[in-house]
């Protein structure tokens, strides 16, 4: 397509002498414009991929997918109806669950938590709990004192484990005076960290007979939480597990629960898009500038390649050349840059933060503990290819105008 004459003289014009030096300037911030531009986005989209795929992964992996409640607050026959859920097909595991918010106080500090009560079987079979016990272990979770806590909520409350906190619940015992609170203290035997803030700060699990007795519920529970193979096509089970409860119960999945959160992830995932776009966009047009002032400057050697037989399809190609070279090269330096980035983000910000002393990702802001980053194959190539497409488009114009230049009125010019 392009002659071995048409890269020798694009490649002279690239290397600008002292006299063209600001156009290789503008050229040079035309590259640097695309390369940051590509590197930013694949960075971007990269952080937000990890950032929602982490969230999702820790989410999913404490909450059920699907949650089976009843419109008057409680459960009573429980283990049949969860029997019968475990036979629709698709669904992995039911759990009877019993939920309460309390407060949690020990030595004079307090801390909101939510309890959730289930059995030492379901919890062991929890990978995100039982996979990341940081301290103590599951072996005494059946003991009707001993309850799991996360971390941070440990640590907030000073308590480790074999130490014992006090769980305080706003539905007491009422009396003459008024309600008094319930309290009762339970021996901390273990505590997790999933590396996510608030499962890490506010969850307590309680077997599921202890909360059953420190809620008053007897033999009833909260919720059915239940797990399916694919939750993100969970419909065709919802529907078999609302055909098969029938009226009285309601059904909640954790789409409905986090969609406004899910929902702003995207939001703010486009908005950054767009935005970091511009960046490329402004990069093109330095490159139709310096191209415009390239051709303005070469109008005499133009002139004499069209004298002496170039045609005007020669002189566009030449343009072309330079121009797309200036995409091609920044485009490149930008994937890489941003790839080799994404795939280190983690160390890198633990350098920055040990430079300057700063804590740029904290955990109670972000949620997580680590800044993650997901590389998308195909977000990669439409990034790329967008990068190319614009750079390509840039040199149109100024190559064109370049091939329409009248000789006789170049050289007149001179």
């Amino acid at each position: 397509m392009f002659s071995p004459v048409e890269w020798m003289i694009a490649l002279r014009y690239m290397r600008a002498r002292r006299a063209e030096g600001f156009i290789s300037v503008i050229a040079g911030f035309s590259l640097m414009g695309i390369a940051l531009g590509v590197a930013t986005l694949i960075i971007v989209l990269s952080v937000m991929n990890g950032f929602r795929g982490e969230l999702l992964e820790r989410i999913l992996g404490l909450n059920g997918h699907i949650a089976v409640v009843s419109s008057t607050g409680t459960l009573a026959d429980y283990e049949p109806l969860a029997a019968q859920v475990r036979s629709v097909d698709g669904v992995l595991s039911v759990t009877p669950l019993v939920e309460g918010q309390i407060l949690a106080t020990n030595g004079g500090r307090a801390a909101g938590a939510l309890v959730r009560g289930l059995t030492p079987e379901a919890l062991a079979a929890r990978p995100s709990i039982a996979g990341n016990i940081r301290l103590g272990s599951l072996d005494q979770f059946g003991s009707d004192d001993g309850v799991v806590m996360g971390s941070r909520l440990a640590r907030t409350l000073g308590v480790r484990v074999g130490d014992k906190v006090t769980l305080v619940s706003p539905r007491g015992t009422v009396t003459a005076f008024g309600t008094v609170p319930r309290m009762q203290a339970y021996r901390v035997v273990a505590t997790f960290e999933v590396g996510m803030f608030e499962f890490d700060s506010s969850f307590i699990f309680m077997p599921l007979e202890a909360a059953q007795r420190y809620f008053r519920l007897g033999d009833t529970v909260n919720q059915l939480e239940i797990f399916v193979e694919d939750p993100d096509a969970f419909l065709r089970q919802r529907l078999s597990i609302a055909a098969l409860v029938g009226p009285g119960y309601r059904l909640f999945d954790w789409q409905q629960a986090n969609s406004s959160f899910f929902n702003a992830l995207q939001v703010e995932r486009n908005v950054m898009f767009l935005i970091l776009t511009l960046i490329i966009v402004v990069a093109a047009f330095n490159i139709i500038s310096s191209l415009i002032m390239l051709v303005k400057d070469k109008g005499s050697a133009i002139a004499i390649l069209r004298t002496v037989g170039a045609s005007r399809g020669m002189v566009m190609r030449v343009f072309f050349i330079v121009g797309t070279s200036i995409g091609v090269v920044g485009t490149i330096a930008g994937a890489v840059l941003g790839l080799l980035f994404a795939e280190n983000i983690e160390v890198i910000r633990r350098w920055i933060e040990s430079l300057t002393g700063t804590e740029l990702f904290a955990a109670e802001i972000y949620f997580l503990s680590q800044l993650p980053a997901e590389v998308d194959p195909g977000e990669v190539v439409m990034v790329v290819c967008m990068a190319l497409g614009l750079s390509i488009l840039a040199t149109l114009y100024p190559s064109w105008r370049a091939s329409r230049l009248d000789p006789v009125e170049a050289l007149r010019n001179e």
